[in-house]
């Protein structure tokens, strides 16, 4: 639209601003009236076209500073929590104190968990978040670190009670750990996971096969298919010599000359 430029305009009251923002009220008490949305079109009494601008008001009560949010995200399933803290209170037996949670003991926390169910459930990571009151994400980078957890996330089918684990490193495979990967499966039948895992550490073994937790060196399938089937679970314990005993056969004598 053109305007008119008037040389004493400087000099004289600003009766068009003035009538300008008395259309402007006009046009905003309409939309407070009438609940006009942004993009609507109202004409002023001068003739005018305006679009009126919706402004949003937050009347919320203001953000409270330096108070630890609640978990968020999934919910704490009652049944998986009451499962949780019966594992997490196993100690009261021993002397430990009821209702303690430690932080640093997340990885003990997450082993008594895979070891009672075979697994690590959506809902049981959730109950382990809230018990220690740690963040989803916090306890699931651990639980997915370390091979020897079994994640299984909510949707997906739960995995065997018993997994085998054949390791994989350059060791294992040179000794014949592939031709295991290929026929365990079909030796111990599906109701057993065989899967391969990272270097187990017994290189000197090769092949080494897992049993849920014992580790079978010079692995065959023969040697594996007894130890399922006798439910050999279990790494059995080694004899071992104490410091005494140690000491009596001639340890450290060379050390004592020197003294």
């Amino acid at each position: 639209m053109a305007q008119h430029h008037d040389n004493n305009s400087s000099r004289k009251p600003s009766s068009a601003i003035s009538g300008v923002n008395s259309d402007a009220n006009s046009v905003a008490n309409s939309v407070a009236n009438t609940g006009a949305k942004a993009g609507d079109t109202s004409t002023s009494s001068s003739g005018q076209r305006v679009i009126p601008i919706q402004v949003a008001v937050n009347n919320s009560a203001p953000a409270k500073v330096g108070v630890r949010s609640r978990l968020k995200g999934r919910t704490v399933d009652a049944k998986a929590r009451t499962e949780v803290r019966a594992l997490l209170d196993r100690d009261v037996a021993k002397g430990g104190q009821p209702g303690l949670r430690r932080r640093d003991l997340l990885i003990e926390y997450l082993h008594r968990i895979q070891d009672c169910y075979h697994q690590l459930s959506a809902a049981h990571l959730t109950a382990l978040a809230a018990e220690l009151n740690m963040s989803m994400a916090e306890v699931y980078e651990v639980a997915t670190f370390y091979h020897h957890f079994d994640v299984v996330k909510e949707g997906d089918t739960p995995i065997p009670s018993l997994t085998v684990r054949v390791c994989d490193s350059l060791s294992c495979e040179m000794a014949g750990a592939k031709d295991l990967l290929a026929r365990l499966p079909d030796i111990l039948g599906g109701k057993v996971r065989v899967i391969p895992a990272p270097c187990v550490g017994r290189c000197e073994q090769a092949p080494v096969v897992v049993v849920h937790q014992n580790p079978i060196g010079q692995a065959s399938l023969k040697s594996v298919k007894a130890a399922v089937k006798a439910r050999q679970f279990s790494c059995p314990p080694t004899k071992y010599v104490n410091y005494n005993q140690y000491r009596r056969a001639g340890g450290y004598q060379l050390i004592a000359d020197c003294l």
